[in-house]
């Protein structure tokens, strides 16, 4: 059997998932789909097409996160591989045929990953956030369509519940599945994942994945990139200009507080070196982050504005993630993920 778990927040996307799904699983020797509503309130059950309801079973999350919502679907689940797959990508009309020939894998392999493809504007460069989003198309082993055998998620504890957020926490368990023996690889089933519209101020809010960094650096050590097969980020950059910046308004601050003479010189020489290097390195991370998109004035305002509070957000958010997880040890080769 093959169980299919998709835990969702009742995103009007969840319909188009289903709709996708409903005409391919016959195809499928045996299978069951877990639907872990976690939406956290009293808004009514969610609607199941009906060519699926003889497969399909809804289980209530208690709203901590995807990370707890997928243990939900895995630990009820019955088959020997369980595939995760979000509640905003749309399968390809293949996708149940090609399902089979992915999971027709040998014993060794514990976790097969499909493709992802992100469609952008073929009008215009895209967006900051477009950008962002066609990165899960080079993912490595994301669960908006990643199968795992049940029996490698019950050796290493599924999902680490810790992980609050759809960040970190799909690549953190495929580090542990594969230090735990199995070989992870990807398949040839597909699915299409729109990027799904959002505010301008998205930028701000995704900085709190940096609590989330911090707690994989608490975990796995400094080489904690390298060692999930993260690429590296930007927040050596974000410290120092963070830092220039904090610097640049101390020194302001007390030339203005002192008294005319050499103290208030070295001051204010120090003021202005260090808002210099705040300005050249906020300037630094505007221009990389506008050239590769549409520039268009509502684009470039915005990634004025962020590219100043982003640095200081993401080091506010790891400095939390870091005394938040003062207590967490660094994990052994295979750890217990809940």
């Amino acid at each position: 059997m093959i169980s299919i778990v998709v835990p969702t927040l009742g995103r009007p996307s969840l319909a188009v998932l289903l709709d996708a799904l409903a005409g391919q699983l016959a195809a499928l020797p045996q299978v069951e789909v877990l639907l872990v509503d976690d939406r956290g309130d009293d808004t009514g059950e969610l609607a199941v097409p009906g060519a699926l309801t003889a497969y399909t079973k809804v289980l209530t999350g208690r709203g901590a996160g995807p990370a707890a919502a997928r243990n939900l679907g895995w630990l009820a689940a019955h088959g020997e591989w369980v595939v995760f797959l979000d509640d905003d990508v749309v399968p390809a009309p293949d996708w149940a045929r090609r399902l089979v020939d992915d999971l027709a894998a040998p014993a060794a392999v514990g976790g097969v990953q499909g493709v992802v493809e992100v469609p952008l504007p073929v009008d215009r460069r895209p967006t900051d956030w477009e950008r962002g989003t066609a990165g899960l198309a080079d993912g490595r082993w994301i669960t908006a369509d990643m199968a795992y055998r049940r029996a490698a998620l019950a050796r290493v504890g599924g999902f680490d519940e810790r992980f609050p957020r759809a960040y970190r926490e799909d690549a953190e368990l495929a580090h542990r599945v594969h230090a735990a023996g199995f070989a992870l690889r990807r398949g040839g089933r597909r699915v299409v994942h729109p990027v799904r519209p959002e505010g301008r101020w998205v930028s701000l809010r995704t900085q709190r994945g940096n609590a989330d960094d911090a707690l994989l650096r608490r975990l796995y050590g400094r080489r904690w990139r390298a060692d999930l097969g993260l690429p590296p980020g930007r927040r050596p950059r974000h410290v120092a200009v963070t830092a220039a910046g904090l610097v640049a308004c101390a020194a302001a601050g007390g030339r203005l507080a002192a008294r005319p003479g050499p103290a208030r010189r070295t001051l204010g020489a120090v003021a202005a070196v260090a808002a210099g290097g705040w300005l050249a390195g906020t300037a630094e991370f505007a221009r990389a982050r506008i050239a590769p998109g549409p520039r268009d004035a509502g684009e470039v305002g915005v990634m004025l504005v962020t590219s100043a509070l982003i640095p200081p957000l993401a080091v506010g958010h790891w400095v939390r993630g870091w005394w938040r997880t003062r207590a967490v040890r660094r994990t052994p080769s295979v750890g217990a993920g809940r």
